[in-house]
């Protein structure tokens, strides 16, 4: 699916940075996980997009990491609605659960939607940053 998805997404006019597995063999998806939460948290992306069988685990590591607000979506309404309430910085596919038009479409709604910064949703995301840096290790 990554493979299909970078020319759709480089032809939308977004810059990708490919920092994922090139080959067929397994790999550790908290190791995929890390390198994107590594560049949002550099400031070298300001968004991440994870593929891998479900987007389930890439999701639980990637939301590990400080700063990353990670969710699995496999429709269009909840990829652009988690940005625009939540501020969602990474989007979590499952190449075993949709296939290439959806997932397009998906990341498409992601890559394009705004955080809303109202009032109500300005607050919960700093009850969530304020979770966050209370359990934050130092």
């Amino acid at each position: 699916m990554k493979r299909d998805l970078i020319p759709v997404l480089q032809g939308l006019g977004y810059t990708v940075d490919d920092m994922g597995t090139h080959s067929l063999a397994a790999v550790d998806y908290p190791d995929c996980a890390e390198s994107v939460a590594g560049a949002l948290r550099e400031g070298r992306a300001d968004r991440g997009l994870i593929v891998c069988g479900s987007g389930a685990g890439v999701s639980i590591a990637a939301n590990k990491f400080p700063g990353v607000r990670a969710a699995v979506c496999h429709d269009t309404y909840t990829a652009h609605q988690a940005v625009e309430h939540d501020d969602m910085n990474v989007l979590c596919l499952g190449a075993r659960v949709i296939g290439i038009a959806l997932a397009t479409e998906v990341a498409a709604a992601f890559l394009a939607a705004k955080f809303s910064k109202e009032e109500r949703h300005q607050r919960r995301l700093d009850k969530i940053l304020a979770i966050e840096s209370r359990f934050a290790r130092g």
